[in-house]
């Protein structure tokens, strides 16, 4: 997600900042499970799904503003 991010930095936010490793370690869970969803690997309704999808961008929108504003405080 943050592949053209310095490194890093990511990495600093990730081991100093705790609500953004929690946030960065459930978009990452939620990316598995929308893929493994699309995949047929996990059988959810289609409600679901798009339920999921949005708190997945929801989360990495929140994440890009964490990064902005945190990023180069560390």
């Amino acid at each position: 997600m943050f592949e053209s991010h310095p490194r890093d930095e990511v990495e600093a936010l990730l081991q100093n900042d705790n609500e953004f490793r929690q946030l960065f370690r459930r978009h990452q869970e939620l990316d598995k499970q929308v893929l493994d969803a699309e995949l047929g690997v996990l059988p959810i309704d289609d409600a679901t799904l798009a339920r999921m999808k949005k708190e997945k961008l929801h989360a990495k929108d929140r994440l890009v503003r964490m990064f902005e504003t945190r990023g180069s405080v560390h």
